[in-house]
């Protein structure tokens, strides 16, 4: 007589046996066709979860539903393949720990359609599916306002057009691959955790890009495979804080206040209690600050670049250089508008013309760009003496226009906005600085 237990155990033994396999070949099949990935599919084990609707993983492990995962390859061994690439690039692009304080709901629709995209744009045939029209369509709507289709610019733009429940739920249904359950989970018990999961992935995805540049895949392809090269440089970019990059352009300069932090208690207290009123030391009358004194701020004003976004920019520095570390009692701060020409110079000098300043800031152009009638005033500005000690210029722009060549005798940055620029012709000897969409959010997760 069998025992039901031992062959229902048996049955599970098979039936897991059996998808890990048909992971293991999904694996291989990837391989072979993208040798850049071989890093990043070998990270992820397997195993089998019969609560999981699905699969889905935490960045460590590939969870299953047994029955899921067997009819999902019934369906096609693309399908699987698919499946399996999507959680991959969801791990490469860092999505299971980057939420912060989005919706959850609209980031877990933003990341499967991000990483859809990217496998649509592939066009090898171990993953080719032919892209519904809705799905086309939302690729081209998206598309108008986004250069490059990450994660954070659709949330963004999710969020912009106000979907209806039943516009939300119908995209939801056509990008829905993987469960985002195990996203914020603990790494399991047991798990090596040799470097952090984040670090862990950022490094395959370095080590990738490195694969995709240098040529290790066939030339052929790479024409396919440019949306994704061009996610992974945009993930892979070194990310600056904002304050700390401002910090960068100020001087040290001696100031007349008190420096309470060389000022010794135990000397000053011992004095007079030894002495009655006569401290044994007194704090220093003036202390060394660094703070940002000569500076200047060009504003594209071109039609290309957005209005409200120049606002926002605008607004965001005004909160930087309104810091009390940031501002010397007299400043020289020049704010140029140009386009294809200098439209206007505003010299601000102390915190009172810098707020009259933003109160009553209206752009000035919207005609074509070129960056160098700002470089060239900026010139001779420094020829007239206008500046005692220029340290740098911040340009923020999109980056459509005609660049200098030769490079200036202070720091120059282009500032750029997360997916509103194109930085394809900005000169090597520039800083190209991208501000993310949080930068311009409050406490609260709202933008302003």
């Amino acid at each position: 007589m069998i025992d039901p237990t031992r062959h229902r155990q048996l049955e599970e033994l098979n039936m897991v046996n059996l998808c890990t396999r048909i992971l293991q070949d999904s694996r291989n099949e990837l391989y072979l066709n993208m040798h850049f990935l071989d890093i990043s599919l070998s990270s992820l084990t397997f195993e089998a979860d019969p609560s999981m609707k699905g699969v889905g993983t935490d960045g460590y492990i590939v969870y299953y539903n047994p029955d899921n995962l067997c009819s999902l390859y019934r369906r096609g061994r693309v399908h699987v393949n698919r499946a399996y690439l999507h959680m991959i690039f969801h791990c490469l692009f860092c999505h299971l720990d980057t939420r912060g304080k989005r919706a959850k709901g609209y980031w877990d629709l933003a990341c499967d359609i991000a990483m859809e995209s990217i496998i649509d744009g592939l066009c090898q045939k171990c993953v080719h599916v032919a892209p519904t029209p809705f799905r086309r369509e939302t690729y081209l709507r998206l598309g108008k306002k986004l250069k490059v289709l990450t994660a954070e610019g659709i949330y963004h733009v999710l969020q912009e057009m106000n979907l209806s429940r039943q516009q939300y739920e119908r995209l939801e249904a056509e990008f829905y691959v993987d469960s985002h359950g195990k996203w914020e989970d603990d790494p399991p018990p047991g798990m090596p955790m040799p470097v952090p999961r984040q670090d862990r992935w950022k490094d395959n995805r370095e080590k990738m890009q490195t694969e995709m540049e240098s040529g290790g895949q066939d030339p052929s392809g790479m024409d396919q495979e440019k949306n994704l090269l061009e996610q992974v440089q945009v993930e892979n970019r070194e990310r600056y804080d904002y304050k700390k990059f401002l910090r960068r352009f100020a001087v040290m300069k001696e100031e007349m206040e008190t420096d309470d932090s060389s000022f010794d208690y135990i000397y000053y207290t011992y004095g007079l209690n030894k002495y009655g009123n006569m401290p044994l030391i007194e704090p220093l009358e003036s202390k060394e600050v660094y703070r940002i004194e000569d500076f200047v701020l060009v504003i594209d004003t071109s039609m290309s670049c957005s209005g409200e976004l120049v606002k926002r920019f605008l607004r965001e520095t005004y909160g930087v250089l309104s810091e009390s570390e940031s501002y010397f009692r007299k400043i020289n701060v020049h704010i140029i508008q140009c386009d294809d020409q200098v439209r206007s110079d505003a010299v601000i000098r102390d915190r009172e013309q810098m707020e009259a300043y933003m109160e009553h800031f209206a752009v000035a152009g919207f005609g074509g760009t070129d960056f160098r009638p700002a470089f060239e005033y900026v010139e001779r500005l420094r020829e007239q003496g206008q500046f005692t000690r220029l340290r740098g210029l911040l340009y923020f722009t999109d980056g459509k226009g005609i660049y200098p060549v030769k490079m200036p005798p202070y720091d120059t940055a282009f500032v750029f906005v997360q997916d509103q620029y194109e930085d394809v012709s900005a000169p090597s000897w520039a800083i190209k600085l991208i501000l993310e969409r949080e930068h311009w959010k409050d406490e609260g997760g709202n933008e302003d």
